[in-house]
């Protein structure tokens, strides 16, 4: 493995116990708020390694360092206790508060990483966001991630490639801090929808704004990342439902530690905008009403509301160990797939 994937692992595993703990926050203060009987909140997943009782609450540290997790008193169980510290006695317009705050705190944390970005500025850049196989791009060595150097507009990067069709070339690439030249012919004819190289590419850069305008700029920015995730999420799965699903598009853990590695070696403040951009898709799918998900869980509150009484909590339990199983399967084949397209 190399140093830089290495570095990408730690990143990862570093993002997701943060937007975890995070959204395990939410539950946790708005239980609080309600006045509910939090009996613990754990950093990480149990096996406990050490715990304290403060007050009521046990706040303990676990062997796996992923996120984190909210105990909270009558959840999983039917027996109501007729206490208001119960949270199956609660109101259901509360506790679909407390299940929603998770994915309002992964918002909120998108959306003030976003904003840091703006106050500090990103210089302008023309970054490689994909290599087609068997193009010239990818026969140099070519990767996603790198940096053109000597050009700041994406159009102005194509006007010089398409000047220099069937002409050998030097491209200067920045790579891991790195400056390293490539010599390429652009082809004449490509492929339709690849280009003369066969890259994908984007302008990256952010002007530096002040504290008010970067809030400002930055839940714009948010509220439009959500809405394109919204919408990407809703495309996968009109086309699953006819039968035309594809996951080329997806990434599982090993295509995020890729992603986070070439994020790294462009620079820390590039992390930042991978960070906001993972928790506000972790947002849009918590929010998703499948089982397992916080939206689930206020499915079974409308269902609940509606119904007029509550859903049997073995139900709920193997509803959501279901859901659970399926995500994990879907997970799994992600994951073959990226480890597949990574070799």
């Amino acid at each position: 493995m190399s140093l830089n994937m290495f570095l990408g692992v730690i990143a990862v595993i570093i993002f997701l116990s943060i937007l975890i703990l995070v959204h395990e926050l939410g539950h946790f203060l708005l239980a609080k708020k309600f006045g509910l009987l939090v009996e613990e909140f754990g950093f990480g997943l149990p096996p406990r390694l050490w715990g304290k009782k403060i007050g009521e609450t046990v706040y303990s540290i676990n062997a796996l360092p992923f996120g984190g997790f909210v105990k909270i008193y009558g959840e999983d169980t039917d027996a109501i206790s007729g206490g208001l510290r119960d949270f199956r006695n609660l109101f259901v317009w509360k506790r679909a508060i407390i299940i929603a705050a998770g994915v309002l705190m992964n918002f909120l944390l998108g959306w003030l990483v976003i904003s840091v970005v703006f106050s500090i500025g990103l210089p302008p850049a023309v970054l490689i966001t994909d290599v087609r196989p068997n193009s010239p791009a990818g026969g140099i060595g070519l990767q996603a991630g790198d940096k053109i150097i000597d050009f700041t507009k994406v159009d102005e990067f194509v006007r010089y490639i398409d000047q220099n069709r069937g002409k050998e070339i030097t491209l200067k690439i920045e790579r891991s801090g790195k400056e390293i030249s490539f010599e390429a012919t652009p082809r004449i004819n490509p492929p339709v929808g690849e280009g003369a190289l066969g890259i994908g590419l984007v302008e990256a850069g952010l002007p530096k704004q002040n504290i008010a305008r970067s809030f400002a700029e930055g839940f714009k920015a948010s509220v439009e990342m959500i809405k394109a995730i919204f919408i990407a999420l809703f495309n996968l799965i009109s086309r699953a439902v006819v039968g035309k699903a594809t996951l080329e598009q997806v990434a599982g853990p090993v295509g995020i530690v890729k992603i986070t590695a070439q994020a790294g070696s462009l620079g820390f403040i590039y992390l930042l905008q991978l960070l906001a951009l993972i928790s506000l898709n972790l947002a849009v799918i918590n929010i998703f009403p499948f089982p397992a998900l916080d939206g689930g869980r206020l499915l079974f509150l409308l269902i609940e509301k509606i119904k007029g009484s509550p859903l049997p909590v073995k139900f709920e339990k193997y509803a959501n160990a279901a859901g659970m199983a399926l995500l994990l399967f879907l997970m799994a084949i992600i994951t073959i797939k990226d480890i597949s397209r990574f070799l």
